[in-house]
């Protein structure tokens, strides 16, 4: 009898949660609630309609093609001959610089009065190459149309600072070899004119000594101390053409002088650089990232049924504690 009492004790607590009363509720508010649903939906479909779309497009892209560097890497060569970069390493260097540019684009972008979303990123994680790019646009072609131009923008921009370091270098390398030819020239009209010395010099000894006729045989024996010896009509005629003869220069003389000419006829078309090869171009995408329709209008419904919900429920029990009042 006890445990009866103790059952028809809880049923009578007000505590109790009835749920089969709060579905009687709830089902008698049916209207309500789905005036709630309907207004959300209305508003959801409102959102929708005035909300900005969001399409994102996207790119892989790496190190561009010998190809496409062949013109600088070629004037390297020409400019530095064996210290000249590899191949691999003006190719590195070059989808380097345009990933740091394209990344400061993107950070300029970011920080305008109206953003714009534009990333780079290694499409693999722990890989330095290929490299994602994305753009975000109000519509998916001018997501992929505004992706394509900021790809070629900042590798225009490469190529062109790749050119004025190119001509920094030329300017600089040829400053050297003129330096250089300059110094070798110095030295071969220095050693000329040591040479008339020594002739007349010569030539002295040899009319203070009235020896006018060779007396050694062997000409390759000739030393300073005995070019006297030479006579004084051999030493005569000697300084007579020496003063006309050309200088005489050694091959790095004149492999100086034809790099100079290479160096100074370079000329490097910033069209035909290019700091990127694409492995996949811009992508037209078919999927908008936001607003979503469908999540958008099941939220509507979520949230109108819980809203009008509360409100059928809150109605009631309002009214019940008036009632008991």
């Amino acid at each position: 009898m006890t445990q009866n009492n103790n059952v028809v004790s809880r049923n009578n607590d007000p505590e109790q949660i009835d749920l089969i009363d709060l579905m009687i509720q709830l089902w008698r508010g049916k209207w309500v609630i789905g005036a709630f649903i309907l207004v959300f939906i209305l508003l959801a479909v409102g959102y929708l309609a005035v909300a900005k779309e969001k399409w994102t497009s996207t790119a892989i892209i790496t190190s561009p093609d010998a190809a496409q560097i062949a013109t600088y890497s070629t004037a390297l060569n020409i400019i530095y001959g064996g210290a000249a970069p590899s191949m691999l390493d003006v190719q590195g260097r070059a989808i380097g610089r345009f990933n740091s540019a394209f990344s400061a684009l993107a950070e300029a972008l970011d920080n305008q009065e109206v953003p714009e979303k534009l990333t780079i990123e290694p499409t693999v994680k722990g890989q330095g190459l290929p490299l994602n790019v994305s753009y975000v646009g109000e519509s998916a072609e001018a997501a992929q149309k505004q992706l394509a131009q900021y790809i070629q923008q900042v590798d225009e921009q490469i190529a062109k600072e790749l050119v004025v370091d190119l001509n920094d270098n030329i300017k600089q390398q040829i400053t050297t070899l003129n330096n250089s030819i300059e110094n070798m020239e110095k030295v071969s009209q220095e050693q000329k004119d040591l040479r008339i010395k020594q002739i007349a010099e010569a030539l002295k000894y040899a009319e203070a000594a009235k020896v006018t006729t060779p007396r050694i045989q062997q000409t390759q024996d000739v030393t300073q101390e005995s070019m006297f010896l030479l006579g004084s009509d051999a030493l005569s005629s000697m300084m007579a053409n020496e003063a006309s003869r050309p200088l005489t220069f050694s091959g790095a003389y004149y492999q100086s002088k034809q790099n100079l000419l290479d160096i100074e006829k370079l000329k490097v078309d910033p069209a035909t650089i290019h700091a990127y090869r694409y492995v996949m171009k811009p992508n037209l995408p078919i999927r908008r990232d936001s607003p979503k329709k469908a999540l958008t209008l099941i939220l509507a419904v979520l949230l109108g049924g819980v809203i009008g919900s509360g409100f059928v429920l809150g109605r009631n029990a309002l009214g019940n504690y008036q009632a008991r009042a």
